[in-house]
């Protein structure tokens, strides 16, 4: 999802198409959760859309609305999810109900901090607040996840044209149903190595991730690298987590298939 959102270029104000339209697929070595000592290969396709409405735009700033009237406040729509796990292959996990894929929804305050006069360079204070849900043998709520960013966003970064680099770093915070969901041990599940556990809610860790993207003339690439660590987290002790740091990376591409006749004025 964040890879699908890096993909327009920044610059001043010029006619471009009101939509593009296309699709692509990704390539992603994720960990099998936070503080997972497994990793696994995946090929993801995703959408590809800029849509450059007068109040609704879906952009590499991702999906918003003009609910301010300022260019230093934005409220946007926040996007997460997590990938299936099947316990039995996984050695932390063996013998418990696998995890289900979920979605994370919900809104994102976004406060510009700092930017320079031709906005090529800015700093941002991302609050997204998202609830989590799973999705698989019907819709069941697991809780929130608040996760406050500064997010640097350099466009043209070292002097390349059309080079886009973004960095965010920040902690996360969860509710105790979330933490509930990935790190807790039910009784009937415990054994000698995995002893019984309730995760509570709170501190969750922090993250770092780096990304870079262009966009060309009929397609676009990106790449990104994350940093994860879970020190100091309420369930650090948990017997599911086998590590508490780990790195995840991928790399997409995507090609823009149509857009519209209609021009409209955009950055």
């Amino acid at each position: 999802l964040l890879l699908a959102g890096l993909h327009s270029g920044h610059g001043f104000a010029a006619e471009k198409p009101l939509w593009e339209l296309g699709g692509g697929i990704s390539g992603l070595s994720l960990p099998d959760y936070r503080g997972s000592d497994q990793s696994s290969l995946y090929a993801i396709p995703f959408p590809y859309l800029v849509y450059r409405g007068t109040f609704l735009k879906a952009d590499r700033n991702g999906i918003r609305g003009t609910f301010f009237d300022s260019d230093r406040i934005e409220l946007n729509l926040s996007l997460g999810a997590s990938l299936p796990v099947n316990s039995d292959d996984n050695r932390a996990r063996q013998g418990m109900p696998d995890l289900q894929p979920t979605v994370e929804l919900g809104p994102s305050l976004n406060l510009n901090l700092w930017r320079t006069p031709d906005r090529r360079t800015r700093l941002d204070l991302r609050l997204p607040i998202r609830t989590a849900v799973a999705v698989k043998g019907g819709m069941s709520e697991v809780g929130w996840v608040f996760s406050p960013r500064l997010n640097l966003d350099i466009a043209d970064v070292a002097g390349l044209p059309g080079w886009n680099m973004n960095v965010l770093a920040g902690p996360m915070v969860g509710s105790e149903r979330n933490h509930d969901y990935f790190y807790s041990v039910a009784p009937q599940y415990a054994t000698a190595e995995r002893p019984a556990f309730d995760a509570k809610g709170g501190y969750a860790g922090s993250q770092v991730l780096g990304a870079a993207s262009k966009r060309f003339r009929s397609y676009w690439v990106g790449g990104f690298v994350r940093l994860d660590t879970l020190a100091g987290a309420t369930f650090e002790a948990s017997p599911l987590v086998r590590q508490n740091e780990s790195i995840a990376a991928g790399f997409a591409i995507a090609w823009i298939l149509g857009n519209s006749r209609k021009m409209v004025e955009a950055d």
